[in-house]
């Protein structure tokens, strides 16, 4: 009865999403409680509720301080070096013009927002495509594949979403996985360097004046800040490698773990604004600026404590899980991390991030401990499909990317998919040999 109740509370929930019928935040609050009563499970729920929202309130702080801190480094300018001297750089040949696509884009995803990393990278390098005749889809394909690999950064929406639901850290579920992820990032290079070769082809290396190419890069620097809605009185260049290094070394003390992530964040952005944005005015006006992003996400965090309070707490997820292993053959148990991975593409192509990691990840999770898979296997396995997720029609940031570069989604959809499995396997192979979802 309860692995019943659970199945059907998930698939309620999935199609309320899906179809648009509740959103996410209010769906992960009202099914479970729904569902519970239903249950007959009055008495403990405030309980079960309470339990799953302090589970998941360093998750909550963590993302929450990192959005403010990214923001402050995004305003101030961090990036437009970098979006500047890669135009310089890559001139008129079309092979360097692809392979710094590929470089902006995997850097300006750091901030964990695709929508962000689109305009900038599209804003900044879609009028230089122009210039030179190659193809605008080889632009937007190159940016949906490498957002979709830095997708896994632990302050983007996957992997928060999984530390939620499991109840890890970033060391315990995220620092393992960088070598996959770098696996990932070398695939992206590659792609960009396949296209980048066929364009030289066939068309050449052109050659631009370099007076031309610093008008460009000074004009699609501009374009860049204006596409994101930056002012630019709140740059701060003469501060660009302070902020540098101060990214650089929470960076580093992520990876170390000097310090709870959370905590890392909130020291960080304290540093990072009073630094840059020194005057309280302006710290009042830059937080606000954030509080959108902010809000649409710390909010689904704690909603998803709610959800998974009440799965744990009503003992909905064990039944479910038991359900499923007498279903699965015995001997897939020990592989099931790698089954996580591999069905983790489709998975999250047809359904949402909310869905998946809120509804489907948790039984997978349950199910695979009964073959003495950890949970934190199966979370990190659950993360390698994300390259293929974002090709998904269910994904909004990727229509915006589709109308700015103005290429067709099926023509997006047809060129990369081939390329976005091929970083799932690669990632999933290099956490293999790792061992972060699979001891051989």
């Amino acid at each position: 009865m309860l692995a019943l109740l659970g199945f059907l509370m998930i698939a309620v929930f999935m199609y309320l999403i899906m179809t648009k019928r509740l959103s996410a935040l209010i769906a992960l609050m009202v099914i479970p409680i729904v569902f519970a009563l239903f249950g007959g499970f009055f008495e403990d729920i405030g309980k079960m509720m309470l339990d799953g929202v302090i589970k998941v309130a360093p998750t909550g702080i963590m993302i929450m301080f990192a959005i403010l801190f990214f923001g402050v480094m995004i305003d101030a300018g961090l990036f437009d070096p970098v979006v500047e001297k890669i135009i310089r750089i890559v001139k008129g040949d079309p092979l360097k013009v692809a392979l710094g696509t590929a470089c902006l884009i995997l850097f300006v995803s750091l901030d964990g927002d695709g929508t962000t990393a689109y305009m900038i990278t599209v804003s900044a390098m879609l009028p230089l495509y122009k210039r030179i005749g190659m193809n605008p889809l080889i632009l937007a394909g190159i940016s949906v594949l490498g957002s979709g690999v830095m997708n896994l950064l632990p302050w983007g929406g996957p992997t928060a979403r999984a530390m939620s639901v499991l109840g890890l850290g970033v060391s315990e579920l995220f620092v393992p996985v960088i070598p996959a992820m770098l696996g990932g990032v070398l695939v992206v290079l590659v792609v960009a360097f396949y296209y980048g070769k066929k364009e030289r082809k066939r068309l050449g290396v052109i050659h631009i004046n370099q007076s031309v190419i610093d008008e460009m890069a000074s004009k699609e620097t501009a374009a860049a800040s204006e596409a994101v809605g930056q002012d630019e009185n709140i740059k701060r260049p003469k501060l660009i490698w302070v902020n540098f290094l101060l990214t650089v070394l929470l960076l580093v003390c992520l990876v170390v773990g000097v310090l709870p992530t959370p905590v890392l964040f909130m020291v960080a952005f304290a540093v990072a604004i009073m630094i840059n944005y020194p005057n309280m005015e302006q710290q009042k006006e830059r937080i606000s600026t954030y509080a959108g992003n902010v809000l649409s996400v710390v909010s689904l965090v704690f909603a998803a404590g709610v959800f998974t309070g009440i799965l744990t707490g009503t003992e909905m997820v064990d039944a479910m899980a038991n359900s499923l292993i007498s279903v699965i053959p015995e001997g897939w148990g020990q592989y099931f991390a790698i089954v996580t991975a591999i069905t983790s593409a489709p998975f999250t192509f047809f359904m949402s991030n909310d869905a998946y990691y809120f509804g489907v990840l948790p039984v997978l999770a349950e199910t695979a401990s009964t073959y003495g898979v950890s949970p934190v296997e199966v979370g990190r396995a659950s993360l390698l499909g994300l390259p293929v997720h974002l090709l998904s029609p269910l994904v909004p940031s990727t229509y915006l990317l589709v109308g700015m570069a103005g290429v067709e989604f099926g023509d997006l959809q047809k060129m990369m998919l081939k390329w976005a499995g091929l970083a799932t396997v690669v990632m999933t192979i290099v956490a293999v040999i790792t061992g972060v979802i699979f001891n051989i």
